[in-house]
């Protein structure tokens, strides 16, 4: 015979003091979110304004979190896998300051932007703790990357030079959608296609919802193309073909395989209606045309000198942000043109960091990689191994494109891409809160004579 157990009464007053820190707790995570999306719009945050009011709105979110904490009396802290290679690339990043940098005014400038990714990072994990959340940030993410696909596009066709019609580059550029380079456009959406892509062939979307959501996928990885970044379409083939091989290790249903013909025939269509002809040139071509862009031999040299770079200080580097400082030592061919960035963020961290620090990121990499693997082989019908498997494709597509271009060294796409990794690394605790309450349903109405019962 199973009986109830008898419960403590629960003080209305306990009951308040719950519900208050998850109310402050949500308005934090929702500020945290509008942050990430201003950041790329404030034309990918390379401003010093915009850096300030990234670096001001981190360290108040992380105060406000702190007072939180001290008023509720306890201090719980979630941990995270990549927490710990994060201080330590922190650590010697504050080590270079001390004088160990080639400039020390640019690398302490970095440490305070690296400070807010680490805010950002710390305060994800402590506040995203419930599936209604996921669901409404996944929801915001997508809305978001279409509106800003939408306006790429339209910019695009309708260019006078300017982004948003209004702000001329100082320096000249490619500019797509709210950036002056289009690879780095192309390196946001990257970032942002694999949110309803993953829905829309997961167990959780049906009907309407799923066709919605992979017309989204469709149309934003199409947006890749037609800026005309070369390195971004590789990244989001690799990406596409990753994701198929997590598709096609389960068994594939009717639906699955309709929704994915649909997604297919939607990106073909609109890259062909909109611009098939100039993205079948820009594929076939490798020199650089009449809008700004290195060319190939360029990126060779530069990827030359930065390895040279790295044999004058290989342990700790010349510097976190100091590239464009120190490389004109090195350069070895001439050009009018300020080569700020390395164009490969691999040779950038090594150059900037050394050793130390190039293992420290790669610590980190793995650190994030290796749960979120675990977690996606259950990614259709688990919402953790949902939520890992999208943060793994977008992570997975940055670092693919790394190897090219200098996404990372916007700090829009960098923080973003700090963010997914904590999502990626989190331990599971979201839950299908629906097929639970089946489940207990179906306990409670389990008569005693059943097997079942205790």
């Amino acid at each position: 015979m199973s009986a109830a157990l008898p419960l403590p009464a629960i003080p209305e007053t306990y009951l308040q003091l719950q519900t208050a820190p998850s109310r402050s707790h949500e308005g934090l995570l929702y500020s945290l979110i509008a942050l990430l999306l201003f950041a790329p719009l404030a034309f990918g945050a390379v401003e010093p304004w915009a850096i300030f009011v990234i670096e001001i709105a981190a360290v108040a979110f992380m105060t406000v979190w702190s007072l939180g904490q001290v008023r509720s009396g306890s201090l719980v802290i979630t941990g995270n896998p990549v927490f710990l290679p994060m201080c330590v690339f922190g650590a010697l990043i504050l080590f270079q300051t001390a004088g160990f940098s080639g400039y020390q005014h640019a690398t302490r400038s970095a440490f305070q932007l690296y400070v807010a990714y680490g805010c950002a990072c710390f305060l994800i994990t402590q506040i995203l703790t419930r599936t209604t959340q996921v669901r409404r940030i996944a929801t915001l993410l997508t809305s978001y990357g279409v509106c800003v696909a939408i306006f790429a596009v339209l910019q695009s066709l309708s260019s006078n030079g300017k982004i948003y019609w209004l702000r001329t580059p100082r320096f000249g550029g490619w500019i797509y959608g709210p950036y002056v380079n289009h690879n780095h456009y192309a390196g946001l959406m990257e970032m942002l296609t694999p949110i309803p892509l993953v829905f829309a062939f997961s167990k959780y979307a049906s009907g309407r919802k799923r066709w919605l959501a992979a017309a989204a996928a469709a149309f934003m990885g199409a947006t890749i193309f037609l800026s005309g970044s070369r390195g971004g379409m590789a990244a989001f083939a690799l990406q596409v073909a990753v994701f198929f091989w997590f598709l096609f290790r389960e068994r594939t249903r009717n639906g699955v395989v309709l929704a994915l013909a649909g997604f297919l025939l939607i990106v073909l269509a609109s890259v062909a209606w909109i611009g098939g002809s100039e993205v079948s040139n820009r594929i076939a071509t490798l020199t650089s045309d009449t809008r700004s862009e290195l060319g190939s031999d360029i990126r060779l040299a530069i990827y030359r000198d930065s390895l040279h770079m790295f044999a004058s200080r290989p342990v700790l580097g010349c510097g976190l942000a100091t590239f464009p400082d120190v490389y004109p030592q090195f350069r070895s061919f001439y050009t009018n043109s300020f080569v700020n960035q390395a164009h490969n963020d691999y040779l950038q961290l090594l150059s900037e960091t050394g050793i130390l620090g190039f293992a420290a990121g790669m610590w980190f990499v793995v650190a994030a990689l290796r749960p979120a693997m675990r977690k996606a082989r259950t990614w259709s019908a688990d919402v953790n191994g949902a939520v890992a498997l999208a943060a793994l494709l977008g992570i997975f597509g940055i670092l693919v494109h790394s190897f090219v271009d200098s996404n990372l060294q916007i700090p829009a796409n960098a923080m973003f891409f700090y963010v997914l990794c904590s999502v990626a690394a989190m331990d599971s605790h979201f839950r299908n809160h629906r097929r639970e309450h089946r489940r207990r349903s179906a306990v409670e109405e389990t008569p005693d004579n059943s097997p079942l019962a205790p």
